[in-house]
């Protein structure tokens, strides 16, 4: 049997419609076809994260967050960058010092 799936709008739905009080949690679900189970999870998932919506701190943990990764993401490149050079200068010292076709002396071959 294939798990099922549901939208974050779908479950907001389920949950906006219990919390209305008007209809049973086991009459929705059975309506939708959902666990009673399932909607009382959503519902005590939606209700902890409720204070959430009205967190201005949500956007500045945001923007921490994405500068951190810019800051991550530019170490990154200055290594790559470094390590490349690095690559390429010892490829023309191994060319000055064992000749032009130094990489054949040196590269494993594969056994036959």
């Amino acid at each position: 049997m294939r798990r099922r799936t549901f939208s974050a709008e779908f479950k907001a739905k389920i949950v906006l419609e219990v919390l209305k009080g008007e209809k049973e949690i086991s009459v929705i679900a059975s309506e939708n076809e959902i666990a009673p189970n399932q909607i009382r999870n959503w519902k005590n998932e939606f209700i902890a994260n409720a204070a959430y919506i009205f967190d201005n701190k949500k956007d500045e943990k945001l923007q921490e967050t994405l500068k951190a990764n810019a800051a991550e993401k530019d170490e990154l490149y200055k290594k790559v960058g470094q390590l490349t050079t690095q690559v390429d200068w010892l490829k023309k010292k191994s060319e000055e010092l064992f000749g032009p076709d130094w990489e054949s002396k040196f590269t494993a071959r594969p056994k036959g």
